[in-house]
């Protein structure tokens, strides 16, 4: 695998991964992160997506030799969303993170959050936040402290469907990455 950077091209292969993730959740009975209408039949879902390839730092997982579906992607921000408690220090924030269903376990996340902690030393930056669901038991928030987050803040988001639960997480870059 190898991790290359993307830009505005790379929104419909990042709403094709949320579309997958979204099956996915559905199917476990999961629909509360991401709903279960695919992300890609949502207009404002595809101008967010749009917008964040355009405007944020887009990495790509692919196959070593290039080319072909992408197999996760991170989309990166110095600016944390409105709903994230600041911080007084510069950060690196993981907007999205999201890894094809079908390479569940291959590493391709852990790969990216590597990736992302060497982009924030990279900075100078010493800290990467990040913010997921806390519903559905708490599965996600667990998945990102095994790749090295620390829980930090709670939030809720208002949203039509019902309040979505958040768990702002947090992890110090290490000066050897």
């Amino acid at each position: 695998m190898r991790i290359r950077t993307g830009g505005p091209d790379s929104a419909p292969a990042l709403l094709h991964l949320i579309d997958g993730a979204v099956a996915w959740l559905t199917a476990q009975g999961r629909s509360g992160q991401w709903g279960s209408v695919p992300w890609s039949q949502r207009p404002e879902s595809v101008a967010r997506a749009e917008e964040a390839c355009r405007e944020q730092l887009v990495r790509v997982a692919e196959r070593a030799a290039g080319g072909g579906d992408a197999l996760g992607m991170c989309v990166l921000s110095e600016d944390a969303p409105s709903y994230a408690p600041p911080v007084a220090e510069r950060e690196l924030y993981v907007r999205w993170l999201v890894t094809d269903r079908v390479h569940s376990g291959s590493g391709i996340g852990s790969a990216l959050i590597a990736d992302a902690l060497r982009e924030a030393r990279r900075r100078g930056i010493d800290l990467l936040r990040v913010d997921c669901w806390a519903g559905g038991g708490g599965r996600l928030v667990e998945q990102y402290e095994r790749l090295g987050f620390t829980r930090t803040a709670t939030f809720t988001v208002d949203r039509p469907a019902g309040p979505w639960p958040g768990q702002v997480l947090e992890q110090r870059v290490p000066h050897d990455c």
